[in-house]
């Protein structure tokens, strides 16, 4: 690995001047040219080096994670970036050294110690200066504060996954806890989102994590794409320093419905079209009429048919109120109408079946309408 730093804006010719009558070296008397410290070169080799490079330098990495300790932090960072990191911290040069150039070469020994062989070159008052070290990078263990609390069962917050009016199945369930995966992976190394303990309890899945700005940030990506409601509630656990310490409860209430199901609300019959932040966007069946509604006040509402058990069918026949369908159950030959959205050129249609009715359906974005 090859590296270069300039401090200083370069100088113009050698360090020497050679506009010096009668001057001499301070040292050894030497005649003209001198340096501007009234040096001799010779002289001036002697009293100056370019680097300075300790035999061995210290590093903690966790044994647990594995992340290494960097100026009081512990991250993961790779093999190249590591030593060049090293040899930075460690590293003295020249105030006045200019236009350096490194070459780093790594050799691991054992699995706690490497050796290090830099070569250095640079000027100094326009003289070239090499200089050659060998350190041993030496690793000790030290566990990380996140991975002492995991071991320690910590946790700051509980999260608490349910639905409305019924319990989340093992699909949704797995759908949930997916989007806690993609978050973390998505946020990157932050060394308290971490999870303590989880479970499936009754009626939907419980976890303790190690953040409380994890689970809040957890909880509004959940209803950012599934909809439903937020519930936080906080206990004293302890007191620290005259100050208390608090856990934090939050409950995520997914909707029983999803985007594209069909509901009853006031007596009607609903498609779920959107989410908003205060409530679901819905598109009634029997005529273009779209209103927005708030989660609590859809919390007793009946979900008729949910998205998964819709059929797509072909159009054999077709008038201006009705069309002829293939029935997918038992493969008779049906009349339903039309929804109000059917355009002229369409082929198929999306139906329900609803108290042993079949009902056609208006289309919403669930259905790859904008």
């Amino acid at each position: 690995m090859t590296g270069r730093l300039n401090t200083r804006a370069p100088t113009t010719g050698s360090g020497l001047d050679m506009d010096q009558s009668g001057a001499f070296c301070i040292v050894c008397a030497s005649p003209p040219p001198l340096t501007t410290e009234r040096l001799c070169e010779v002289c001036f080799r002697k009293r100056n080096h370019l680097s300075d490079l300790p035999e061995r330098i210290q590093q903690t990495r966790c044994p647990t994670c594995l992340k290494i300790q960097i100026e009081g932090r512990f991250s993961r960072v790779s093999e190249e970036d590591l030593m060049q990191q090293r040899i930075i911290e460690a590293l003295r040069v020249h105030p006045e050294a200019q236009n350096i150039e490194m070459d780093l070469h790594a050799e691991s020994i054992d699995e706690r110690t490497t050796r290090l062989n830099l070569e250095l070159r640079g000027s100094i008052q326009g003289f070239i200066f090499e200089s050659l070290h060998e350190t041993l990078l030496q690793t000790s263990n030290g566990v990380c504060l996140p991975c002492t609390r995991k071991a320690g069962a910590y946790f700051e917050a509980t999260m608490q996954l349910r639905s409305a009016g019924r319990r989340l199945d093992e699909k949704e369930i797995a759908e949930l806890r997916a989007s806690l995966d993609t978050m973390l992976e998505e946020i990157g190394d932050e060394p308290m989102f971490f999870i303590t303990n989880e479970g499936p309890v009754k009626g939907g899945w419980d976890m303790q994590v190690g953040s409380k700005a994890m689970a809040r940030m957890w909880a509004k990506k959940l209803v950012s794409a599934h909809g439903g409601r937020i519930k936080e509630t906080s206990s004293v656990v302890g007191h620290k320093d005259g100050v208390d310490i608090t856990r934090l409860t939050v409950l995520y209430r997914k909707p029983a419905y999803t985007l594209g199901d069909v509901i009853g609300f006031s007596g009607r019959m609903w498609r779920v079209d959107t989410w908003t932040k205060d409530g679901p966007i819905l598109k009634a069946l029997d005529n273009l009429e779209r209103t927005g509604t708030t989660w609590r006040s859809l919390e007793k509402c009946t979900v008729l048919s949910r998205m998964q058990e819709h059929y797509t069918v072909e159009i054999l026949r077709r008038d201006g109120s009705a069309f002829d369908f293939m029935d997918p159950n038992d493969y008779t030959m049906r009349t339903i109408g039309n929804p109000y959205d059917l355009e002229d050129e369409a082929s198929s249609v999306r139906i329900c079946l609803i108290d042993g009715e079949w009902q056609s359906l208006p289309r919403v974005r669930a259905d790859g309408v904008d």
